[in-house]
């Protein structure tokens, strides 16, 4: 299979006849800042590639600290003044030749001896909404996307999620896990937390452009002859160890309504928790990690199994609260007893839509259970960011879809 930069090399043969390499004798060895900043000794020719975090012209020497989004940290570069233009400024994108030399400073090990700066993208420094030296906070920076990249507190928490995503992929493919693409469009509204919408054809589908086609339909379109939901279950699970208490839910809501503070709603049992019980509950069980078991049966979805209890009816099921969040993981224990499923989905009239859940039940079942984690959540908890919405690299919520 080809890497990248074989597949880039390909391309640009076969886009150019009069492509041609560089004689060896002129070739300078590509780095990337992390490398170059790792490395111990000084190097002859090299080329970095980056964005410009900060100019300083002085009247002997150039400096420069650029930045290709492979460290957070910058790598500063020493140039004769000669070597500035008016493209050279903060946000252009520059290709910088030169030597690594042995830096003066402390806090840096190298740094390049600028012989050839070419600008390759400049930057209108008026009309770029992120500025030099600047901390921008996160509710201005969350108006551009395209660009939030670029900041330095986004770039960290982009790193960090690719980490963690990692980390996650890598914990199950050592425990014998297969990873599967669930549907994004689904005709089953799991969870209740899905606003079902309907697909339609329209009759000149095929006779219209895209754009067009976007542009006339309908909300309410019926592409698949059936109400369809978004998937509410596409979601990483990972086991979480450490210290952590278990109380049922009843006990919760008993809690709640001893507690001094006034809610917003009034916690009853058979509702739901929300986020201001759910983050109370934390709290007063010391700010650790609290478990929440056996939640009412009604309030849960048909596939959670029956705790056959009275005369507060419960479910197997069990939530994972987490300081400053609340919710991170939910779960429960499957009904894995085909009477108990049909008894339910009857009750419910759901029997018609779920037959293939039943099927699951007639052949082989077996008992087990299972849990979801909010991915974003996980994030939040573990970098105490306030806002899910700068966990996300591309938000979506109400009234705002840029991009």
């Amino acid at each position: 299979m080809l890497g990248a930069s074989g597949g880039w090399r390909i391309l640009r043969r076969c886009c150019s006849s009069s492509f041609s390499p560089l004689p060896r004798a002129q070739r300078a060895l590509r780095l990337r800042v992390r490398e170059a900043l790792g490395a111990r000794e000084p190097a002859g020719e090299v080329k970095v590639q980056g964005w410009v975090r900060s100019v300083r012209s002085q009247k002997e020497v150039l400096f420069l600290h650029i930045n290709d989004g492979s460290s957070l940290e910058n790598l500063q570069v020493v140039a004769d003044p000669s070597l500035e233009n008016r493209d050279l400024t903060f946000g252009s994108a520059v290709e910088v030749q030169g030597k690594l030399v042995k830096s003066p400073h402390r806090m840096q090990n190298v740094e390049l001896k600028a012989e050839t700066i070419r600008v390759v993208g400049p930057c209108d420094i008026w009309s770029f909404p992120l500025k030099m030296k600047e901390r921008h906070p996160l509710e201005y920076v969350r108006q551009f996307p395209h660009l939030r990249c670029r900041n330095n507190a986004l770039g960290s928490l982009l790193r960090i999620r690719s980490e963690a995503t990692a980390a996650i992929h890598s914990f199950f493919q050592d425990n014998g896990y297969v990873h599967i693409h669930t549907p994004i469009i689904t005709s089953n509204d799991c969870e209740g937390a899905g606003e079902l919408f309907q697909i339609e054809v329209m009759e000149d589908l095929f006779k219209t452009t895209t754009n067009a086609v976007l542009s006339k339909c309908p909300r309410d379109v019926e592409l698949f002859h059936k109400y369809i939901a978004p998937a509410q279950k596409d979601r990483l699970e990972q086991m979480l160890k450490n210290k952590f208490l278990i109380i049922p839910y009843t006990e919760a809501v008993e809690i709640l309504k001893r507690a001094s503070q006034t809610f917003t709603f009034k916690p009853e049992w058979g509702c739901d928790l929300q986020t201001e019980h759910e983050k109370y509950l934390v709290k007063h069980c010391g700010e650790v990690p609290v478990f929440v078991i056996n939640y009412p049966y009604d309030l849960k979805p048909f596939y959670m199994r029956d705790n056959e209890d009275g005369p507060q009816h419960t479910a197997a099921a069990v939530d994972l609260l987490v300081p400053g969040i609340g919710e991170l993981c939910g779960g429960s224990l499957r009904e894995e007893r085909l009477p108990f499923l049909e008894s339910r989905l009857q009750r419910l009239g759901l029997t018609d839509a779920y037959q293939w859940y039943l099927d699951l039940r007639k052949f082989g079942s077996v008992p087990h259970g299972g849990f979801g984690m909010g991915f974003e959540r996980y994030l939040q908890c573990i970098l105490g960011v306030d806002n899910i919405k700068d966990v996300i690299p591309f938000p979506r919520f109400s009234h705002s879809c840029l991009l």
